[in-house]
């Protein structure tokens, strides 16, 4: 008998998460989230204070599917054309030819994305969005696994700028790293007391557990997914909720209800299982909503934050029996 699809999935984010945790120690819920996006088709937003790990996992996800991956340190001297690409006069032909940027990658990750001011981040926008970049009225095809996971800092915010709402509604998901816990920190020192360093992925006997060939067809896979129709009024409320809330100036938008829908997908087809679930819904709801919210000044100078608003959102929205 042929395994389900669903046996696949589930076996192939298992074979992920076993070898992840070869390199990375603890942090289960970056993992567990930035796996669901990244089989889901979405762009990340990692934020986190250094030193957790942040890069080190999109190195580890490039190794694992044997993605083409790329590394941009965003600075405030950084242009557009350091990113997408531009035309560079050949003398010898005498015309201009297109010298692809580091956007041109399956994999890229963008560090501190909020240290370029707006004008180069929203090179990225077209990227994301339509996974192609235009230079000088020619749009050129970015690889159909292009995705992007950006690191930012929530302690320093000296030389930084804030991302525009239309970069942030791009990502599926905004996820928060927290420190390890105490077990897992040692376990941190033990490995370099054994002398291997995390910058030499060789050593750590990584094996490939896929390649855009899988990560494509699962995409396909989790979108082509139904949902029965009280789930996606479920969706639909805890999007509106966002918008009725009395501490919310900008709600979550349509397209945030499209991520959520297929985020929860992704999580149930990953865990195995046919049906997506509440609990599916609820999971995501956090990282997939958290940075679309607009709150009130009267909110934040009393202290509260996007999740403690989807907390009330989840609280006070019926769940479907």
């Amino acid at each position: 008998m042929n395994a389900s699809p669903d046996s696949g999935l589930a076996n192939l984010h298992a074979a992920a998460r076993r070898e992840i945790a070869k390199v990375i120690v603890g942090q289960d819920a970056l993992i567990e989230e930035v796996l669901i996006a990244l089989f889901a088709g979405g762009h990340v937003l990692i934020e986190g204070v250094p030193g957790t790990a942040k890069t080190l996992l999109v190195r580890v996800l490039a190794r694992l599917f044997a993605c083409e991956f790329k590394r941009v340190q965003f600075t405030p001297d950084l242009m557009p054309a350091d990113i997408t690409g531009t035309n560079v006069f050949d003398p010898r032909q005498q015309t201009f030819q297109f010298r692809p940027g580091p956007v041109f990658a399956q994999l890229l990750l963008g560090d501190e994305i909020n240290r370029a001011p707006p004008k180069t981040q929203s090179a990225l926008l077209e990227a994301m969005q339509e996974r192609q970049v235009t230079v000088d009225g020619v749009s050129y095809r970015l690889p159909a696994l292009f995705t992007v996971f950006a690191t930012q800092n929530p302690v320093e915010q000296e030389g930084t700028y804030p991302l525009p709402e239309a970069q942030l509604d791009r990502f599926m998901m905004k996820v928060l790293v927290e420190y390890p816990d105490e077990a897992g920190e040692v376990e941190v020192l033990r490995v370099h007391q054994r002398g291997i360093r995390v910058e030499d992925l060789d050593r750590f006997g990584l094996l490939t557990v896929g390649g855009e060939t899988e990560l494509l067809a699962a995409q396909e896979e989790i979108r082509s997914r139904t949902i029965r129709d009280e789930l996606l009024g479920y969706i639909a409320r805890v999007v509106r909720g966002t918008r009725e809330n009395l501490k919310v100036e900008v709600g979550a938008s349509p397209r945030a209800g499209l991520m959520l829908l297929t985020a929860s997908k992704a999580r149930a087809a990953l865990h195995g299982r046919p049906h997506v679930l509440p609990d599916d819904i609820k999971a995501v709801a956090r990282p997939v909503l958290r940075h679309r919210l607009v709150l009130k000044p009267g909110a934040e100078v009393d202290g509260f934050t996007s999740d403690d608003v989807l907390e009330e959102v989840l609280s006070r929205t019926e769940i479907p029996r």
